[in-house]
């Protein structure tokens, strides 16, 4: 199967692609005050929600990366790139292959896809360095609030290191030198949309389409994950927005 299939399959009611509450995104941004005319990166973009914002605030130019087709052409479609006003582009490559000058970006932004940069720390990092001094860097990171037990690790394959805590998250952007902002954790609320949108998504394509030979994968894995979230992973695993800025000389900390 293609391995982005199962995504774009079960993802497709989505706007934002991971278990944000739009609102909670919205604020956020508001917070972040973007200058008039910023140009603003996003790796990891899906569906281009994110820029949409960004773009709504003000933003004049844009770069969304994604290495699904189906996602870059939706993020596309959804930006409307070829009509709308200002210099956005989706490029349909792995984000960790991206590259651009330093300092290029008034924000850089991943959420939910630190996998790509090796992890949070990483993520931070990179984003940091196409980040101009002054500029903003925003992340999207799940938590564990408890210690997962093996099982729930096992249906997800997952483990124990995969993700930090609330404050570890935090604070690990302040242990790369930026200063934090905000950090604005994910109601159970978002997490429920974001994992019941994906079932009834896979259940509708499924009856949608019984000859297709991906079916039952697409459904044994999305039940899987289901029952793992229902038994354990809605208590264990959170998910915040953390705001960042990248010091420049008058904002450095003393």
């Amino acid at each position: 199967m293609d391995p982005w299939k199962y995504w774009t399959v079960t993802h497709r009611d989505h706007d934002i692609m991971n278990p944000v509450d739009p609102g909670d995104l919205d604020e956020v941004l508001d917070l972040a005050a973007i200058p008039r005319g910023a140009r603003v990166l996003d790796v990891g973009c899906g569906k281009g929600a994110l820029l949409r914002r960004l773009r709504d605030r003000g933003a004049a130019s844009g770069i969304g990366v994604d290495l699904s087709a189906d996602m870059a052409a939706d993020a596309r479609r959804n930006l409307d790139v070829d009509k709308a006003g200002g210099d956005f582009r989706i490029l349909e490559e792995d984000g960790a292959a991206f590259r651009a000058d330093p300092g290029s970006f008034d924000l850089a932004a991943c959420l939910g896809a630190s996998w790509i940069f090796g992890g949070h720390r990483g993520t931070l990092r990179a984003l940091a360095g196409w980040t101009r001094p002054g500029g903003i860097v925003l992340v999207a990171e799940p938590f564990w609030t408890r210690a997962p037990s093996a099982e729930y690790l096992a249906a997800l394959d997952l483990k124990a290191d995969s993700f930090g805590s609330h404050a570890g998250n935090a604070l690990g952007g302040v242990a790369e030198g930026l200063l934090l902002l905000h950090a604005r954790v994910a109601p159970g609320s978002a997490w429920d949309r974001y994992e019941g949108l994906q079932w009834r998504a896979a259940e509708e394509w499924a009856r949608e389409n019984p000859g297709d030979p991906d079916r039952e994968e697409i459904l044994g894995r999305m039940r899987g994950w289901r029952d793992a979230f229902l038994r354990e992973g809605r208590e264990v695993l959170g998910d915040a927005l953390y705001l960042f800025r990248k010091p420049s000389a008058s904002t450095a900390a003393p």
